[in-house]
């Protein structure tokens, strides 16, 4: 069996090492984690506005083309609007994944 001094030696590098690997865990704070979802936010705003525009330009240049003035317009805004919005959700669930996995990932550094 092991002598006494050399199970306090262990327990002490024990106590060491998790205090080492608890001050070089990245650290998480609020701020860092709203500058993340305000970064989504944007990115889920500018694929709306993108899809609307794209649909707005299509929909009128064709509308140009075959001289059918409010049709192709209203149809392909509507197309832009619905792929914006498909976007924001796959948008939203890539934040949403991340935000479980780092959750997850944080659980069990503490165990």
């Amino acid at each position: 069996m092991s002598e006494p001094s050399d199970l306090e030696r262990l327990k002490a590098l024990d106590a060491r090492l998790a205090s080492l690997k608890k001050a070089q865990a990245p650290k998480v704070n609020g701020v860092a984690q709203g500058h993340d979802m305000a970064n989504y936010a944007w990115r889920m705003v500018t694929e709306l506005v993108a899809g609307l525009l794209i649909g707005f330009g299509i929909g009128f240049g064709l509308d140009k083309v075959f001289d059918t003035m409010p049709l192709f317009l209203v149809l392909f805004i509507l197309l832009g609007l619905v792929a914006g919005i498909r976007t924001m959700m796959r948008t939203a669930q890539e934040a949403q994944r991340k935000s479980t996995q780092a959750g997850t990932a944080a659980k069990n550094e503490g165990d």
